[in-house]
């Protein structure tokens, strides 16, 4: 199984700034897209959220632009999970133009399920974690993405010679 494909969309005059390009919050909104039908995928739509009080937090985040996003661009974010356990979900969505491999934002996030009475984390039902095995399970052979796990930093300042 390839990549999900989770989200699709024209980019809006709204979303673009002066330059004609897409601003940087509407890259985050794009994502956030992609993983509510990502939830709704795994069975965490809405009436499982009413019914269930269960939802997904994203603990953290990281969003990598890549090339320019222009005004009336279609664009498409593939998903890939890349890990899980009883109550997290690590994975990697990447935005690209429709019908086009060329990658140009990626976004690596951590989601944790939660009971949102407490709120307190809470182990996904059988049934989520049924389908989060299944999706992993097909997706075992892609390869990893390039940006997954980067960290943001400045080199590190060699110390002056001694002479």
């Amino acid at each position: 199984m390839p990549a999900l494909k989770t989200y699709t969309t024209q980019i809006l005059p709204k979303w673009v700034d002066y330059n004609g390009h897409l601003r940087d919050a509407f890259y985050l909104l794009i994502f956030s897209y992609a993983t509510d039908a990502l939830m709704d995928m795994l069975g965490l739509d809405s009436d499982n959220r009413e019914a269930s009080g269960h939802s997904l937090f994203t603990l953290e985040l990281h969003l990598n632009y890549l090339h320019e996003v222009k005004l009336g661009t279609k664009v498409q974010v593939r998903t890939q999970l890349i890990a899980h356990d009883a109550k997290r979900l690590h994975l990697y969505h990447s935005l690209h133009p429709v019908d086009d491999d060329k990658e140009l934002a990626g976004n690596e996030q951590m989601l944790l399920h939660v009971d949102l009475a407490g709120p307190h984390a809470t182990p996904f039902t059988e049934a989520a974690l049924e389908r989060l095995t299944a999706i992993s399970a097909a997706q075992a052979e892609l390869p990893m993405p390039a940006l997954l796990g980067r960290v943001i930093g400045l080199p590190a300042k060699k110390a002056p010679s001694q002479p």
